[in-house]
């Protein structure tokens, strides 16, 4: 009999669907409610091409009205699956399940969350894996409950052994923790082989504490994509320079360095004298697509050029993310993956 081998795909491997969660009033989205479902309608409709949307609704009411704007923004109706479920916020790349695959086996691996540190209440987000498990939305699969916090968006892997992630997040998380000890937790909990841990880089505006998808992504053929700062006038130059450098000196699992794909940088964006978080590291890839954010700045069109190269053969769709970062994510952060087969 052959060993089971789990293992965490890397995002462009193929995929059943998209998890995501619909803003409504009883969110923290009630003051912007209709800005960021013009955003979010935007980015189902986009996913629906090309996959199925699992969609988390509130409830009937947010149902008929989430469908009523789907409808509006031209989503393939076939293709959004809804399912009624408690949740806090709809950050689901934090709350969603980490799937691991072994061929047709599956492992949903539950971390507690914690709503990013105790910043915000999390209870219900802490239960979604396993009230969408009742709810007979994933096909026969481990249920792996990890009493451990960690979030979706503060890991990447390259689908081939290799975590990585940032020190600044996981300590905040686990202070009483060495690194040797979160790392070997990594490597049992997610069946890698290694950990790759950066020391630099943030975002002012995230209060995330620097999940790596706001910062650098793994790529196909042993690349990174990464949030670069070319302006030295900017507080983030000095700190993203460093962590510029730290990619430049990782290495592969067989010894090769990475080839290295610098994202241009937006000029500041600011809410009542409050910076957002603008990462164009923070895309989602998706079966024949690759989903860019867009804000309304210059660089937009750049950054879609160097992930549309970086994930070739793709479809590079933007979508407008200037809503999502008022609340100091964009749509990597609304958004979990779920590998083919995982689906019912």
């Amino acid at each position: 009999m052959t060993p089971s081998i789990f293992r965490l795909p890397a995002e462009w491997e193929a995929q059943d669907g998209v998890l995501l969660a619909w803003p409504h009033a009883e969110t923290d989205w009630a003051p912007r409610l209709e800005q960021v479902e013009a955003t979010c309608a935007a980015l189902i409709s986009a996913i629906s091409r090309h996959e199925r949307v699992v969609l988390c609704v509130a409830g009937e009411s947010v149902r008929a009205h989430a469908e009523r704007q789907l409808h509006i923004a031209g989503a393939h109706a076939e293709n959004v699956h809804f399912v009624a479920v408690e949740y806090d916020d709809t950050w689901l790349r934090d709350s969603g399940p980490i799937t691991l695959a072994d061929g047709k086996r599956f492992r949903l691996t539950d971390f507690r969350f914690t709503g990013w540190g105790g910043k915000f209440g999390a209870s219900r987000d802490d239960a979604l894996i396993g009230n969408l498990i009742v709810r007979d939305v994933f096909a026969p699969a481990e249920h792996a409950r990890v009493d451990w916090a960690l979030e979706g968006g503060a890991i990447e892997s390259d689908g081939k052994g290799t975590i990585l992630t940032t020190w600044r997040c996981l300590h905040q998380r686990h202070p009483e923790q060495s690194r040797e000890e979160m790392s070997q937790l990594l490597r049992d909990k997610l069946a890698a082989q290694r950990v790759l841990w950066l020391e630099h880089g943030y975002l002012q505006g995230d209060d995330t504490d620097a999940h790596i998808d706001t910062l650098a992504r793994f790529a196909p053929d042993d690349a990174i994509v990464f949030q670069a700062c070319d302006d030295a006038s900017d507080t983030h130059y000095g700190e993203l320079a460093r962590m510029r450098d730290e990619l430049a000196a990782l290495r592969t699992i067989d010894g090769r360095p990475y080839r290295l794909h610098a994202l241009p940088w937006a000029k500041p964006i600011l809410d009542d004298g409050r910076r957002l978080a603008a990462s164009y590291a923070n895309y989602l890839i998706v079966d024949g697509a690759v989903l860019v954010p867009a804000y309304g700045d210059a660089a937009d069109s750049e950054a879609a050029q160097i992930i549309g190269a970086a994930h070739p053969g793709r479809e590079v769709i933007p979508i407008p993310c200037r809503p999502l970062i008022w609340q100091n994510g964009s749509l990597h952060c609304m958004t979990m993956q779920l590998p083919r087969g995982v689906l019912k």
